[in-house]
Order: structure tokens, then C-alpha cells, then sequence
């Protein structure tokens, strides 16, 4: 019978389990609040400096520009993901965020403009921005910073949560290693205060993962700091096959393979998961397994 992922038991692993309707929920949850509370006070400054404007047109502008952020997030997300900062690259990193900030807010604004035209329009109106984009910009660059931290922040304790990988470091002193460093047949987690190896043989597949390599063991996910193509170089190419751009699949753990009409693959593994096989890897993959 098909191996079945563990019943998760701890706090930690529950939280993982549904770590992405809470991650959904959490960015929902708080551009609701946000423009609902910034429409609230807004309304508020109007009424007690005698401001002629209706309270749709209040709703619009605090609404449009949260529904502008919260459209923006899975961009941050892909981002952030795809050119984390570190310690030891912050400095080149900075550029590169700094020019992010500029696009992001260019966007945040055009979606937010768009936005209030449509409901300017919808109640006979028009809607006006102005040359107002430094204004807004100043506003959108420490919300830029906030959402970087908290995404960093997040994933660094998700991490901590399910664990990270390493590779074993050779020895402080002359002596032998206990293993060949260049091609690992363990890998160090350290999760929560705890240290435990898992073998490369128990690793099921690897997905990519901005500058992190997703080892996938036994319905767990350890993320070890490599690309794939550093981890692809170094672990064994007779049992690790390279399946997809972004991912590897385990020979020993394939149950099936199933073709597609645009000539990619669906890979089936023993646990069920599903991985996919691009039509470049397809036939690669065929004559791997005949062999």
C-alpha cells in the first residue's frame, strides 16, 4: 500500500498544515482592516473640517488603494521569495529593492487610480490623482519595508518551525570526513533546538525554491540554501533525476508515470504526490527508468 504522510502531532506541525489558508487569511484579514479603519478615520477628518465630499468617495479612496496592496501581494511574495536578503548579501540586495520599491508603488498607484475612476464613474463622476506620485511613493516605500520584513520575518520562523537543512561540514582538523562532503549522503536539520539527520535516500523530491532547495521527506519539507543545480551537481544522477526546471524526483520513489496530450508528464510517487515532468525531461526520465 501507497506510504502515507504522518498525522501531524505537534503545535508546529499543525500550524504547517495550514500554514496557507492562514497566510491567506492573515494578508485578507488586514488589507479588510486596514481600509475599513483608514476610510472610518479619513471620514472623520472630513466631517470636522467640513469637507464636501460624499462617504462613497471616502470608501474609494482608502478601499482602492488597500485592494491595490492586497492585489500586489502575491508579487511581494514571488519577490521576496526569489531574491531573499541575508546577512552576507543585504548590501547587493539593496539596489535591487530600492528599484522594486519605485515599480511596486508605480503599480500600487495605477491599480489604485483605476480602481476609484471605475467608482467615480459608476456614480456619475470623474476621478482626478494629480501630480501626487512622490507624495504617494514616500507613503508606499515604508509600506514596501513592512511587508519585506514581515515576509523575511515569516519565512525565517517557518524555517525554525519545520526545520532547516544543512550540509555536514568537513572537520575542523586534518582527519578524514566521516562522508564524502562533495557527495552527501546525509543532511543536518536543525529544528527548534534539535539536530537530526535524514539520509539522501529518504528524500522523495526537491523543488526549487528562490535560493532555496525543498527537500521533501515523508510528507515533511526541509529547506536547505542551494539552488537546485548546486544540490542536482552533488547528490547521486542515477537516483535523483531532474524532472522539471525546478524539480527532482527520487527514482527509488516513482509508482507511476502519467502522459499528457501536450507532451508533459505527470510523475505519480508512492505517497501520492503528484510532480511534474516537462516535456524536455520526458524522455530522459523513460530511459533512466528502462535502465
Amino acid at each position: 500500500m501507497p506510504e502515507r504522510p504522518a498525522t501531524p502531532h505537534t503545535g508546529a506541525e499543525r500550524y504547517l498544515a495550514i500554514r496557507r489558508p492562514v497566510e491567506v487569511g492573515y494578508w485578507l484579514i488586514t488589507y479588510l482592516l486596514s481600509g475599513v479603519g483608514n476610510s472610518v478615520t479619513t471620514w472623520m477628518d472630513v466631517e470636522r473640517l467640513g469637507l464636501d465630499y460624499a462617504a462613497w468617495e471616502v470608501a474609494s479612496w482608502e478601499g482602492g488603494s488597500a485592494i491595490a496592496l492586497l492585489m500586489l501581494v502575491p508579487a511581494m511574495v514571488w519577490f521576496t521569495a526569489r531574491w531573499p536578503v541575508h546577512l552576507d548579501n543585504w548590501r547587493r540586495r539593496l539596489p535591487l529593492y530600492a528599484a522594486a520599491s519605485v515599480v511596486w508603488s508605480m503599480l500600487h498607484v495605477a491599480l489604485m487610480v483605476a480602481i476609484r475612476k471605475l467608482v467615480y464613474a459608476w456614480h456619475g463622476g470623474t476621478y482626478v490623482f494629480g501630480d501626487a506620485f512622490v507624495y504617494e511613493y514616500l507613503k508606499d516605500a515604508r509600506t514596501f519595508l513592512g511587508i519585506v520584513v514581515v515576509l523575511h520575518g515569516y519565512r525565517l520562523l517557518v524555517r525554525r518551525l519545520q526545520g532547516e537543512a544543512s550540509l555536514l561540514a568537513a572537520p575542523d582538523d586534518d582527519s578524514a570526513p566521516v562522508e564524502p562532503v562533495e557527495r552527501p549522503s546525509r543532511f543536518l536539520v536543525r529544528k527548534l533546538g534539535r539536530e537530526f539527520l535524514v539520509a539522501a535516500d529518504d528524500i522523495e523530491w526537491i523543488q526549487a525554491a528562490g535560493n532555496y532547495a525543498n527537500l521533501h521527506v515523508r510528507g515533511k519539507v526541509y529547506p536547505l540554501r542551494s539552488t537546485l543545480a548546486e544540490l542536482e551537481s552533488r547528490l547521486d544522477a542515477t537516483r535523483f533525476l531532474r524532472v522539471h526546471r525546478s524539480h527532482l524526483v527520487n527514482a527509488d520513489r516513482i509508482a507511476s508515470i502519467e502522459s499528457l496530450d501536450s507532451g508533459d508528464a505527470r510523475i505519480h510517487l508512492h505517497d501520492g504526490t503528484i510532480v511534474p515532468c516537462s516535456r524536455r525531461h520526458r524522455e530522459p526520465l523513460r530511459l533512466a527508468m528502462a535502465r
